[in-house]
């Protein structure tokens, strides 16, 4: 049933919201924040693989999914069935023993957190030489286009038409992969171009082919929502492991629901008064205040007999710029 993929304000357990010590201000602000926006399970998952699981190697049982799921009032049915889907998109593979499952990423999938990792975590170059890529895709057939476009749009790129696709060009990157996916290849066409100042221009075009106004509108709501709970994290760094993996999940979840269809335009395409930088650095900040502790409840829940957490990777400790040693 569709509503069992929600968290209702009946269905957020206790785990969550009465963990032993925990801040009576941050356990109000989740129980909030889970009632009044209820995460997607699926989407969820993908949030929790990709922030807390990929680092420690990618995979998990299944059974100790569903109890690191819990606290977000996802239950085990709704774990089960986004696993299911996962894997059947060929994001996760099963490897079944006796009667445990356990997922772990496929290579399509791991290049998939690869890619926004680097978006999430990292900031882009600041410096932009007018480049531009573009895609014209007008020999591509109508039931490839819908594929073509949404890969695009996870790349960055913006639309201006049904078939002409662009984005300013970032030194090392490469056209998506699947640029070379049969039907594609060869009826795609990519190309560079440099733009000129001016009226016309593809970055007098950039309202049009991305929606700014409504991004930055989205970036002020995450701004205005983690901004009034960060001061409780600022002032107390005892907070329960439990509650700093919730809202360090939380925080990602909302942060790149918006980052990711953020083309990260060059400053000279974007308005003064962009937030983005500072949905950023309250990210990043928030992050660092929490992921000692949040690494802590991640390692008690999936720890199982004879197996411990596999210890994070160097990629991990350089998010944001860098973490404190825990």
């Amino acid at each position: 049933m569709r509503q069992a993929a929600y968290v209702s304000r009946s269905t957020v357990p206790a785990t969550a919201l009465h963990a032993s010590g925990a801040d009576p201000v941050v356990t109000r602000w989740v129980r909030r924040t889970l009632a009044a926006d209820p995460p997607r399970a699926r989407s969820l998952i993908v949030t929790v693989w990709g922030d807390a699981l990929s680092p420690h190697g990618g995979a998990v049982w299944l059974a100790r999914l569903i109890r690191l799921m819990a606290p977000f009032g996802i239950n085990e049915r709704s774990v089960r069935t986004s696993v299911f889907r996962l894997a059947r998109d060929g994001w996760l593979a099963a490897t079944a023993v006796g009667r445990m499952s356990r997922y772990a990423l496929t290579r399509e999938g791991a290049r998939r957190f690869d890619d926004a990792h680097r978006r999430i975590y990292t900031r882009p170059p600041e410096d932009w030489g007018g480049t531009w890529d573009l895609v014209l895709a007008d020999r591509v057939t109508t039931a490839l286009r819908s594929a073509l476009r949404d890969e695009l749009r996870w790349a960055g790129f913006g639309e201006l038409g049904a078939t002409t696709f662009v984005r300013p060009r970032v030194a090392g990157q490469t056209p998506p992969s699947i640029m070379a996916a049969r039907g594609i290849a060869g009826r795609a066409i990519t190309t560079q171009t440099v733009d000129a100042a001016g009226p016309g221009t593809l970055a007098d075009a950039s309202n049009e082919a991305w929606n700014l106004r409504s991004l930055a509108a989205d970036y002020r709501r995450f701004l205005q929502h983690f901004g009034t709970v960060i001061e409780r994290f600022r002032a107390d760094d005892e907070h329960s492991p439990e509650h700093c993996f919730v809202v360090r999940t939380l925080l990602i979840h909302e942060y790149r629901r918006v980052l990711l269809r953020d083309p990260m335009l060059p400053a000279a395409l974007l308005p003064i008064d962009w937030p983005g930088a500072a949905a950023y650095a309250l990210c990043r900040d928030f992050y660092r205040l929490t992921h000692r502790r949040a690494e802590r409840h991640l390692a008690a829940m999936l720890a199982s007999d004879g197996e411990a957490l596999q210890r994070a990777n160097a990629a991990f400790r350089m998010r944001f710029g860098g973490l404190p040693a825990a």
